[in-house]
């Protein structure tokens, strides 16, 4: 009988079904960060227990460390604290680092696919949830609690309830100055926040057959905003070659081997989905969120919602509670609007290619009067990959801060924080209320060539007008 990839890794990492209809599961691969850790290595200790599988547990700092500083002892000593904490668990226990002086830290969901270790037709749980990002690469990858940590830790295995599969197919090319980020912000506008709650999302179509992976993590990353638990995309030719000859990868025989294992897991033609939802990529359009979650959306060329085209009473609630704190007006456009702090990074757009990208329109170009740019890779490696290239002087000379890797402002448990009501033009994946730092703050999300266009304009702009794009 045909099987989406989701039934055959879930079939494939099946330990037992338990009494109350979840399945215990083996985890293959845990990923780990400083923040949702600390508590979960104090209960092994309380419960005098040991981790099982320490070579399945890979480690580095992203989420609170500075970007603006290298030295330690660092300003925040909770951020200190929290470093300190980590290198001893992953000493004692015998857990992979990637601490700052390796050359490998960054955030986990970029440091996972560039060291190889997120490969296809595995389980992948981490304590953050963007941890689909990593179904990019066909993984059944799944963001976890503190609590659940504690299990993978201890028993490399969780409980998780089935879920049910949605195919989204996006077929056709899209326009220039459209992206991976547009594609995301558009489905999650199209099915909701909530329209993913209880699937899994397989990711498919013409398009996403021609993104790099970059572009499918991207899409991936932001599965969770869409309610979904998972996101994937079926492994193939582009996948192999990105994985073939990273440090964690197979090689020789055992590559061979590898790969027609990973074929394998591919969802099967004929196979049963729970849902399928068709988009023509030539409708898609450079997209914005203009609210206070990514579902709340416009294109580039439409005016903000008002009040009175809601279709329901809790939409238009919504509509009302997000214009009143992000200070916009109903029916107006979104385009020309006033942005003081411009963020290029995350793990949702902190890979080389959006570096490239941006940096291919910035060059020569000024960052606008009174705004606050700045740029975080999302790891070391994308840091020198950028450097080598000389990105990094193109950004800078345009007036972007160039920054060591983290989550940086994305979610600004760091010192990169939005001051007051301040709007942020920003490439990463959450726009909730205080989301980047001030109770206050307001964040746009948008492509980090939309992030530059608004820099370099002061205002949000259409960045295929800005730059040229065609």
């Amino acid at each position: 009988m045909p099987k989406s990839l989701f039934e055959k890794v879930w079939a494939a990492h099946a330990v037992k079904k338990l009494a109350n209809g979840q399945t215990q599961l083996l985890i293959g691969t845990h990923l780990i960060h400083e923040v949702t850790s600390p508590q979960a290595f104090g209960m092994l200790r309380d419960l005098g227990l040991k981790v099982l599988m320490p070579h399945r547990t890979f480690a580095t700092v992203d989420h609170i460390v500075p970007t603006n500083e290298l030295v330690e002892p660092y300003q925040d000593p909770l951020a200190q604290a929290m470093m300190d904490e980590l290198r001893k668990n992953c000493r004692e226990f015998g857990i992979t680092f990637f601490d700052r002086a390796t050359g490998k830290q960054g955030i986990v969901h970029i440091v996972g696919p560039e060291q190889g270790i997120t490969q296809p037709g595995t389980t992948i749980a981490c304590g953050d949830s963007h941890t689909s990002t990593h179904g990019a690469f066909g993984a059944i990858a799944f963001g976890i609690g503190t609590s659940q940590v504690r299990d993978v830790l201890a028993t490399q295995t969780m409980a998780l309830g089935p879920l049910k599969v949605r195919r989204i197919e996006v077929n056709g090319r899209l326009r220039p100055g459209v992206y991976a980020k547009d594609v995301i912000l558009h489905i999650i506008r199209r099915l909701g926040v909530n329209g993913g709650t209880g699937y899994a999302y397989e990711y498919a179509g013409s398009t996403f057959d021609g993104f790099s992976m970059e572009e499918r993590m991207t899409v991936c990353n932001m599965s969770i905003e869409g309610g979904a638990r998972v996101g994937y995309v079926n492994p193939d030719e582009t996948t192999f070659a990105y994985l073939k000859g990273r440090p964690y990868s197979p090689t020789g025989t055992a590559w061979d081997a590898a790969v027609a294992n990973w074929q394998s897991f591919a969802s099967d033609p004929g196979c049963h989905y729970d849902d399928v939802v068709k988009i023509d990529a030539a409708s898609i359009a450079p997209t914005v969120t203009w609210g206070i979650n990514p579902g709340q959306g416009i294109s580039i060329v439409e005016n903000i919602p008002s009040p009175e085209t809601a279709t329901s009473a809790d939409d238009k609630a919504g509509i009302i509670e997000a214009l009143a704190y992000m200070k916009l007006p109903a029916g107006a456009p979104l385009k020309g609007t006033k942005i003081d702090v411009a963020f290029l990074g995350s793990c949702t757009n902190g890979r080389l290619s959006d570096f490239q990208e941006v940096a291919k329109y910035v060059k020569g170009k000024k960052v606008a009067p009174g705004v606050k740019a700045i740029a975080v890779p999302g790891s070391q490696i994308v840091a020198l990959q950028c450097e080598k290239r000389g990105i990094d002087r193109i950004l800078v000379e345009a007036g972007f801060e160039w920054r060591a890797a983290g989550c940086s402002m994305c979610l600004a448990m760091n010192p990169d924080k939005l001051v007051g009501d301040q709007l942020c033009a920003s490439s990463s994946n959450r726009n909730f209320k205080g989301r980047q730092g001030s109770p206050t703050g307001r964040t746009l999300l948008m492509s980090p060539l939309m992030v530059a266009a608004a820099a370099v304009t002061g205002t949000v702009a259409d960045a295929r007008e800005v730059f040229a794009v065609n």
